[in-house]
């Protein structure tokens, strides 16, 4: 096999024929020996059906359907476990990945990248949109001391031995683009425009985002446990500083306040540090799989 398509599939059952279409035509200039692999995370619409219908008339389209909703990152996870290329794309169902660019991701991956990215040099969204988005990864690098470009999705192209090494990273917290730029591989980008979309709105919610960012923050980052400490030792401070303030006006009990919020301070500091490990822990202990197959068309 030489290349492989990934695709994540959610409520896009409006998507999948024009998909199919434009992906079997892009791939035609590259290779006839590939596979498209789609992962339904469970949608409530006929996203499912139209799978199933499209694996019958064309056996390189497989099918897999997860048991409940588990999120986009693990119908990455699901594909990369399934797939036989030499070459992986990963791409988005909702056509504002263009299939027409996977030649460009593919000519250039030739050049001895092991990894090729779509950056997105036009967005197709609000001015009001894009500046909450600028704001809202901005926050996020901070939060995850890593530079995390939000013009970089997860459309890219990757060689199998990176997919193999995505394969070992099993941890419960997943981030599909902070776990392969971590591995480290030769990667570059190439400038793509990113499509409108075509109908309806985008199920990535601001909560699901937010979600997804506390978790990447908790996963891949101890900034907030260094915060947690200097927050306490700030409170702390603050109580010194009260207590010479006040000193020679202070009563016995303004001493006992002061102390409290002295290790008060102490206290939160501390209790961050275990908390966030050990619940992260717990998660991670429990080795439970990341995904479950419900159906497949395999």
């Amino acid at each position: 096999m030489d290349i492989s398509i990934v695709i994540p599939v959610y409520k896009a059952e409006n998507y999948l024929i024009e998909l199919y279409s434009r992906l079997t035509a892009a791939l035609a200039a590259i290779t006839h020996k590939y596979e498209i692999i789609m992962i339904d995370d469970c949608s409530d619409d006929n996203s499912w059906e139209t799978i199933v219908n499209l694996a019958k008339s064309d056996s390189r389209v497989k099918g897999y359907k997860f048991s409940r909703n588990f999120g986009q990152h693990y119908g990455l996870t699901a594909g990369l476990d399934h797939c036989d290329g030499d070459w992986v794309v990963v791409m988005d169902c909702d056509l504002q990945d263009q299939p027409e660019d996977i030649i460009r991701l593919y000519q250039k991956a030739q050049e001895g990248y092991d990894v090729v990215v779509a950056k997105r040099n036009k967005r197709s969204e609000s001015a009001l949109k894009q500046m909450m988005s600028w704001s809202f990864y901005k926050i996020f690098s901070y939060f995850l001391d890593y530079r995390y470009d939000g013009s970089i999705g997860n459309f890219r192209i990757m060689s199998k031995k990176v997919v193999k090494s995505c394969r070992e990273m099993r941890e419960n917290l997943r981030l599909f683009g902070a776990l392969v730029d971590w591995m480290g591989f030769s990667t570059t980008s190439i400038e793509v425009k990113q499509a409108k979309r075509l109908q309806g709105s985008s199920t990535y919610t601001f909560r699901k985002k937010y979600k997804l960012a506390s978790d990447a923050i908790i996963a891949y980052s101890d900034k907030p446990l260094r915060l947690s400490v200097k927050l306490g030792y700030f409170i702390s401070l603050l109580a010194i500083i009260y207590g010479m303030y006040i000193y020679k006006h202070s009563t016995f009990e303004n001493n006992v306040i002061v102390s409290i919020y002295f290790i008060g301070g102490l206290i939160i500091a501390n209790l961050g540090i275990i908390g966030i490990y050990l619940g992260k822990t717990f998660d991670e202990t429990k080795k439970r799989p990341l995904y479950i197959i419900d159906k497949s068309t395999v």
